[in-house]
């Protein structure tokens, strides 16, 4: 298992542990890779975090382009193993989680599972407790800065 947040690692592990998932990937709604588990090659985890990134982003727009709120969990079910694609709110932003799993279990307990480890991971991040400053104070002359760096300006 490797974890680039700390505070995810004890959710993380009873996750692996309750669910029997052979693959866990959490990423931001970007691809940004938070904690993997079960992948052997860095390309892999690369491509899959992409891949998971950009399908959950095309589902939103499918479901904006149908007036609905949501299309909820990508799921898929194969005769040898399962995937089951989940976003999940974390603060301001959207994670997501790609698990797969094997015969050993079942959809509906990785996914009571992973609901538990998800609110788990909400609760011990860091400011989870406070109140966040919505924007930095220098928020515009950094903006400003940044466009001008963009455009050449």
């Amino acid at each position: 298992m490797r974890v680039l947040e700390p505070w995810v690692e004890s959710p993380l592990t009873e996750f692996l542990a309750e669910s029997s998932a052979q693959l866990v990937l959490l990423m931001t709604s970007s691809g940004q890779v938070i904690a993997q588990h079960g992948f052997t090659r860095s390309l892999d985890v690369m491509s899959v975090a992409a891949l998971g990134a950009a399908i959950v982003a095309s589902t939103g727009e499918l479901a904006r382009v149908m007036e609905t709120e949501s299309l909820g969990h990508v799921v898929h079910q194969g005769k040898g193993c399962g995937v089951l694609l989940a976003p999940f709110p974390m603060g301001q932003k959207t994670w997501i989680g790609l698990i797969v799993f094997g015969r050993d279990t079942t959809l509906g307990l990785v996914q009571v599972f992973f609901h538990t480890m998800a609110q788990q991971i909400r609760e011990a991040a860091p400011g989870s407790g406070k109140a966040e400053q919505v924007l930095a104070e220098q928020f515009e002359d950094e903006l400003n800065r940044s466009l001008r760096r963009l455009f050449g300006r």
